[in-house]
């Protein structure tokens, strides 16, 4: 039986290549919170200058912002907080809140011109979509206000575990828990009102047979901005809760193992 040849040590720029990223993945193993919490920033930060640039009059790169977050979020009008108008958010009238609702504004609005109320994907999507704001009523984030929620409360999760974690040993929140207390509420708010709205007829009818007998079970509504952001919010914390934990411990496997082996090839000092 022929003898396997030998693995040959890798030397030159094929030695460099391994060394700088198993180098490159000690440090992230080691800086991995602080990454995380910088990137979420940044994702929370610039939906919030969006706005302020807009208020600024620097709608160029305002615009940019909103251009490469549309592909996350819907940025409906109706479902995003604004900054510098006479509101903060500005709801459905069927949202119940205690806020002048966005259809009082409408007819002054080019983006609602000819639009049909009762028509919700033109009304309420397209056009909410497509409205930024002005200087009456301020300009929107470039997230929802659920979405705002979400990343926010990720981020306020990785500051706190960053606080917390050499003081005390945070244990993953119960998978269970998650489902109960992060989950089932963002989820029963968010497809309670999805079915609602694609059981309403587009063209602003009444829905009829079997769409009507589901409209009796989700009927038309809307979540209020508070409920939005609390939702979010709560998932968006105890994700973090949930996750954090697990890549810590993973990321401090790495961090030992790599140590070991940059120690041994004189790559890392004592």
């Amino acid at each position: 039986m022929s003898t396997p040849p030998q693995k040959q040590p890798l030397t030159g720029w094929q030695r460099d290549l391994v060394i700088g990223i198993d180098k490159g993945a000690y440090w992230f193993s080691k800086h991995w919170l602080a990454f995380f919490n910088v990137v979420m920033a940044l994702y929370v930060g610039l939906p919030i200058l969006a706005p302020t640039l807009m208020f600024l009059g620097a709608p160029g790169p305002a615009n940019l912002i909103y251009t490469l977050y549309k592909p996350m979020c819907h940025q409906m009008a109706t479902r995003s907080f604004f900054l510098f108008g006479e509101q903060y958010a500005y709801p459905r009238d069927i949202a119940g809140a205690d806020l002048k609702p966005i259809e009082a504004y409408a007819p002054n609005l080019p983006e609602y011109a000819g639009l049909n109320p009762d028509n919700w994907v033109e009304y309420y999507l397209l056009a909410g979509r497509a409205f930024v704001g002005n200087e009456q009523m301020g300009y929107k984030m470039a997230l929802c206000a659920r979405d705002m929620g979400i990343y926010s409360f990720v981020l306020v999760g990785g500051v706190l575990y960053a606080m917390l974690r050499r003081r005390v040993t945070i244990r993953p929140l119960p998978f269970w828990l998650f489902i109960l207390v992060g989950l089932m509420p963002i989820a029963l708010d968010g497809f309670t009102q999805l079915f609602g709205y694609y059981l309403t007829p587009i063209d602003g009818s009444e829905a009829t047979g079997f769409l009507a007998q589901m409209q009796r079970i989700f009927p038309l509504r809307e979540s209020s901005p508070f409920l939005r952001t609390a939702t979010g919010a709560l998932f968006g914390l105890t994700l973090a809760w949930l996750a954090y934990p697990h890549v810590d411990n993973g990321m401090r496997i790495t961090e030992k193992d790599l140590e070991v082996k940059l120690r041994r090839i004189g790559e890392l000092k004592e």
